[in-house]
């Protein structure tokens, strides 16, 4: 049978397993009429951001295609590939959405019956984003597979697939988060800080806001963002076939023929669907709250998952007679994933000393828990990096440059079950907030916070896990690009002007790309903190919450759209364009020392990032459960502030680093027919 048959039949499979949870989601009590107006108002605000946001990418996409056909040494394939990847990024994303809007009414309803019950609804809810991800990838590569691999110029073609994806990936994931941030930052400022309100009042203007940014953020950004992390890993691993084939490193091949070291990837992909399937369906949890149990829960269906892969991967490589070097080189990968999300989980989550040592920093005011908890985020970095080193040792032993790429396909090869885990907490957080409005009683709120809780840890742990495959990914496609315009290593030196030149600019990038980022947020969130402001002033009654008076939620969605689309064009545009000028102006060699500064420069920042905001987050959700004089108190207060510091460096900044360091290494590897044999304008 056909490998990539095999890979098309399990990204159907995948299909049918998210139409599953979609179906019994969308069966689930909607709860009552209050409950659906706030839901509705929610899905009002998310499909119109989104519709504004891909009519701007359209006109983006246009452009490209354009001039991507008209290029002679990439030509009008490049482009469909292109357009093909830009399409499926955008639908994963709005497809993964459309049922999180729906499911959070539905995950407040079930959360009335009991925890278990709002936990299998919204994980669920999440799960079908994580099995579009997958399996859109595999169907859209396998696609291309049947079209394009009788000619030539195949691994030419492919890399467009990957630049569409994450071209799209980069303005939803930044425009996303702009917007989910500023509104949640706004919020929290006015309301717990300024007015000492409860999480998600009514009286509250930005609040519907905040749960739309959930929804465009931290599903369909996030759903984009992981989209082109899976397929990218794919070509890359694919771009490097025919290290494969004749390894110098090893002296020998480890594949039987070029066909088949581009079925390995795609099958370990297929066996990772089959996995996460199993995965979603063990994923349950009793009547108690406590967070041990349910990280236990979810733990339990990502495990198996990864030993299944295991398996699979095995049984794979025997079938299409490869070298079992490339079977460690997958292990190592997927071992290295699964250690990652575990120390993620360790620095961010209150179960652990990390995360409490900032709640406890919180005593003494936002300075000593901002301190706290930066510091916190920085030392996080250190397992990440050395796992991610580790697995490129291993899989180069065994595997050549070709099983560093397979490592990546085998860190992400969970991704579908992984994904679920971080899409079921913008589920999870709209559910509560919708209890909060909607005045339910104070122990279905304890249920929805519970759920809430462990969001903010997956989400956190899902964070890790991607920046991790960020680098293992990232690194693969530099080593693609090298084979590609012609790179040998052995002629170039580390000491040449042009790598030190490239490697400086590619390291700075990433720091100016926050520095946009969290401007764009501060920015925002300025003017939502004086229209919420404005509100409690203006509008007699709102503050005593008088009976029938309502804030205008409205106008705080209308700033986060309209300023979130303008202000995400910028930092865009600047990923885009950088690894073109410094290939032009500056030549190939030049290129890829910009890229090796910029994937380390981003890999760091990511993860402080990620995990410092994790760490706030968290930290303030513990005082919240009454440490330190819980929710009111002066700790808390000190709490908030370290969470909207971290909002936008774990939200916006940091995830979106993951798609900067890989969109520029696949453009490098777009443009290697044009930059191949030049030496550069300079």
């Amino acid at each position: 049978m056909d490998p990539i048959l095999i890979a098309l039949v399990s990204g159907l499979l995948g299909l049918v397993t998210a139409g599953f949870m979609a179906v019994y989601v969308l069966k689930q009590d909607e709860g009552s009429k209050k409950i659906r107006e706030i839901s509705e108002a929610i899905k009002e605000g998310a499909e119109a951001f989104l519709g504004r946001e891909y009519r701007i990418l359209a006109i983006f996409v246009v452009v490209v295609t354009i001039i991507l056909g008209l290029v002679p040494a990439l030509g009008w394939l490049v482009a469909f590939a292109f357009v093909f990847g830009a399409i499926s990024s955008g639908l994963a994303g709005y497809v993964g959405m459309q049922i999180a809007i729906r499911a959070n009414r539905r995950t407040a309803a079930a959360a009335e019956k009991s925890l278990n019950h709002g936990l299998r609804v919204s994980f669920r809810g999440g799960a079908v984003m994580g099995m579009c991800v997958v399996s859109i990838g595999i169907i859209g590569l396998s696609v291309l597979y049947f079209l394009f691999n009788a000619r030539p110029d195949f691994l030419f073609i492919i890399p467009g697939y990957g630049f569409g994806a994450s071209s799209v990936a980069i303005f939803a994931r930044v425009g996303g988060g702009i917007y989910t941030k500023a509104a949640d930052t706004g919020a929290d400022i006015v309301g717990k800080v300024e007015k000492g309100i409860p999480e998600d009042d009514p009286r509250n203007a930005a609040v519907i806001a905040d749960f739309v940014g959930d929804n465009v953020g931290d599903v369909a950004g996030m759903g984009a963002d992981l989209f082109e992390s899976y397929v990218d890993s794919i070509i890359a691993t694919m771009a490097l076939a025919t290290i494969a084939v004749m390894s110098p490193h090893l002296s020998r091949g480890l594949v039987p023929d070029l066909a088949t070291a581009w079925w390995i990837p795609m099958i370990v992909a297929a066996g990772g669907i089959i996995a996460s399937i199993a995965g979603i369906f063990m994923v349950r949890v009793g009547v108690k709250t406590e967070m041990k149990g349910l990280l236990n829960a979810l733990r339990r269906g990502t495990f198996a998952a990864a030993i299944l892969v295991a398996i699979f991967s095995f049984l794979g490589i025997l079938w299409l007679k490869a070298d079992i070097g490339i079977f460690w080189a997958i292990l190592a990968g997927l071992v290295g994933g699964v250690l990652i999300g575990e120390s993620t989980n360790f620095y961010t989550s209150y179960v652990y000393k990390p995360t409490l040592k900032v709640a406890e920093s919180s005593q003494t005011g936002g300075a000593t828990l901002i301190i706290s908890g930066f510091a916190n985020g920085l030392m996080s970095v250190m397992p990440p990096v050395i796992l991610v080193v580790v697995a490129i040792l291993v899989a180069y032993k065994f595997a050549d440059i070709y099983g560093v790429a397979i490592a990546g396909i085998g860190m992400l090869s969970t991704l579908g079950i992984q994904d679920a885990t971080d899409a079921y907490g913008p589920v999870a957080d709209n559910a509560g907030g919708i209890v909060q409005m909607a005045g339910l009683p104070e122990v279905i709120r304890e249920r929805t916070d519970a759920l809430d809780s462990l969001g903010n840890t997956t989400a956190a742990t899902g964070k890790g896990f991607a920046i991790g495959a960020a680098g293992l990914t990232s690194l693969a496609l530099l080593l693609s690009y090298t084979q590609a315009v012609g790179i040998n290593v052995a002629d170039v030196s580390l000491l040449d002007p042009l790598v030190i030149a490239g490697i400086f600019l590619g390291a700075m990038l990433p720091a100016i790309f926050c520095a946009m980022a969290l401007n764009a947020v501060g920015k925002t969130s300025f003017s939502i903190v004086n229209e919420v402001r404005r509100q409690f002033k203006e509008i007699a009654g709102l503050t005593e919450g008088k009976e029938g008076v309502k804030p205008e939620y409205g106008r705080c969605v209308a700033i986060c759209t309209t300023a979130s689309l303008k202000q995400m064009l910028l930092p865009g545009l600047m990923t885009i364009i950088s690894p073109v000028i410094v290939g032009l102006v500056l030549g190939p060699v030049a290129l890829a020392g910009f890229l090796i500064g910029a994937i380390a420069s981003g890999l760091i920042l990511a993860i402080a990032f990620a995990n410092a905001g994790g760490s706030w987050d968290n930290a303030k959700k513990w005082v919240e459960t009454g440490a330190f004089g819980g929710k009111g108190s002066d700790s808390h207060k000190a709490a908030v502030i370290g969470d909207t510091v971290g909002d936008p460096m774990k939200d916006t900044a940091g995830p979106a680093l993951n798609i900067m360091i890989k969109l520029m290494s696949i453009i490098a590897l777009v443009l290697a027919p044009v930059l191949a044999g030049t030496a550069g304008l300079l």
